[in-house]
């Protein structure tokens, strides 16, 4: 029997109360604890997608409780934030929570369809404001109401670039601003400082059971602080968490920006996974949902940001974006695994982190207990 109007928004309000909404401290947005980062859908890395599936899957997020939708210009050069401009139609303007970046400038050099590599950045406040007034126009918005510095380094911090934070806030153009670092795991001096010293809303930051620093530090900071809340990205190390992989000897599509990563990630991933998943299994959830519980037990942790590639994806997540966590001895089972490396000695260890202050780039994966200002 067909569903009536009336039946369905009862329907999707019922749903949308599972999900969790969480204030980020020092703000007055309450943002879903599972989060839509629309970079599946702008680049090719995760498949093709057209601009009718694009709508429909984030359209069954929102009906699902998902409020919190995060893009940027760099996800196939605004195709991503295009195809955010019909879901905010469909949910209403004043019922998401829009995010967006800036920082790279396409407009010299927008790169290649597929490709990895770096684009030319610009943090003057000039550039930022040219680069929102696009996105605007691209998601037919007035506004966006957390707008994230797109993987940016130390020596972009500046009082220029608060100052037209500032700014943009006062005229109604930005609501709150943070950081996004990247594109692969560390930047621990700018999370910090973004926190510390500029004040930022929020860290975006890669986050996972296997690869929890900076990121549980940013927390520390944050809950210390009172203010401040952590976004999580690639929550599930790079696939290795949702069971994707059943073997050492993966081979990796073209496309597959994993093909990059280290192979001890591959090896010692699969061999971690057997260690977790009776814990999982107990609980009665995947590993994708006890990954994800694991993140939202973190203080200062507001939202989680999967690959959410089909309707199943944004299922399986909601059934476990309620806010409840991991029970403590739990929790403590994998801090205990995590800080001795499974067992398994220094090859399992993390990747080196990326680093602005090292002579290399890099620097090893490490817990460092934060400096915290203005706690």
């Amino acid at each position: 029997m067909q569903m009536t109007k009336r039946a369905k928004v009862r329907a999707q309000k019922r749903a949308r109360t599972m999900i969790e909404k969480r204030v980020i401290p020092g703000t007055d947005l309450a943002i879903s604890l599972l989060g839509f980062g629309n970079f599946t859908l702008g680049a090719n890395w995760w498949g093709e997608f057209t601009d009718e599936q694009a709508t429909a899957l984030q359209n069954y997020a929102y009906d699902k409780g998902v409020n919190f939708f995060d893009s940027a210009p760099a996800y196939g050069n605004g195709i991503a934030e295009e195809r955010l401009k019909d879901t905010i139609t469909y949910a209403g303007r004043e019922n998401i929570v829009l995010s967006t970046k800036f920082g790279y400038d396409l407009f010299v050099d927008p790169g290649a369809p597929g490709s990895h590599r770096e684009r030319k950045q610009n943090f003057t406040a000039d550039f930022i404001r040219k680069d929102l007034e696009q996105s605007l126009r691209k998601m037919d918005t007035d506004y966006i109401d957390l707008y994230q510095a797109h993987n940016i380094k130390l020596e972009h911090y500046s009082d220029e670039l608060v100052d037209v934070m500032e700014a943009l806030t006062k005229e109604g153009k930005i609501r709150y601003w943070g950081i996004a670092v990247g594109p692969a795991i560390g930047w621990r001096e700018e999370c910090w400082d973004a926190f510390n010293k500029l004040n930022a809303a929020t860290v975006q930051t890669v986050f996972n059971m296997y690869e929890q620093d900076p990121g549980r530090e940013c927390c520390e900071i944050a809950d210390a602080r009172g203010t401040g809340g952590v976004i999580s990205r690639v929550p599930t190390n790079s696939g290795m968490l949702d069971d994707e992989f059943k073997s050492a000897d993966h081979k990796f599509d073209q496309n597959d920006h994993r093909k990059f990563r280290d192979k001890n990630w591959l090896i010692y991933g699969l061999q971690k996974n057997d260690m977790v998943r009776p814990l999982a299994d107990e609980l009665g959830l995947s590993l994708r949902q006890f990954s994800f519980r694991w993140l939202a037990s973190q203080p200062a942790m507001v939202s989680v940001e999967p690959n959410i590639l089909n309707n199943n994806d944004i299922d399986e997540y909601a059934a476990v974006a309620d806010g409840e966590g991991l029970p403590k001895h739990v929790l403590d089972q994998i801090q205990a695994w995590y800080d001795d490396d499974f067992g398994m000695g220094m090859e399992a260890h993390p990747c080196d982190h990326k680093s602005s202050i090292t002579e290399t780039g890099a620097i090893q994966s490490q817990y460092i207990k934060p400096e915290i200002v203005g706690a």
